[in-house]
């Protein structure tokens, strides 16, 4: 069973960066599309960043966080990054990291993605 391992989130200050990391221990992360979710309190569950797999670079970002966010795939770390610059404190909610076997549209579909990470929390203070 895919087990998706997130990383990196904190509490910081509005205008502040961050960087997540979605690593997935024994599994080679490349063969799937990766998505990053966010859910803020009281909210549903939003596609913030997706990326597909192997030599699939279509890449998709939620229209809140164009600009400033970028999804990174690290092959040789084996690693999915979420680079969030900016940050702004609606960015604030915990983020999960999704996984699915070559995805043909990358879309971030919240029902497309099989495997989830237990989330890290990300906290922007204004």
């Amino acid at each position: 069973q895919l087990r998706l391992v997130e990383s990196g989130g904190g509490l910081v200050q509005s205008g502040d960066s961050l960087t997540l990391s979605c690593t997935a221990p024994g599994f080679k992360l490349e063969l799937y599309s990766i998505g990053w979710f966010r859910q803020a309190p009281g909210a549903e569950r939003e596609g913030v960043s997706c990326i597909g797999s192997s030599d699939d670079r279509r890449t998709f970002y939620a229209q809140s966080v164009k600009g400033r966010f970028t999804i990174v795939r690290d092959f040789h770390k084996n690693a999915v990054y979420l680079q969030m610059n900016n940050l702004k404190p609606e960015d604030t909610g915990v983020y999960y990291c999704a996984a699915e076997w070559q995805l043909v549209q990358t879309m971030c579909v919240r029902r497309e993605y099989k495997f989830w990470g237990e989330g890290t929390q990300v906290t922007v203070a204004s």
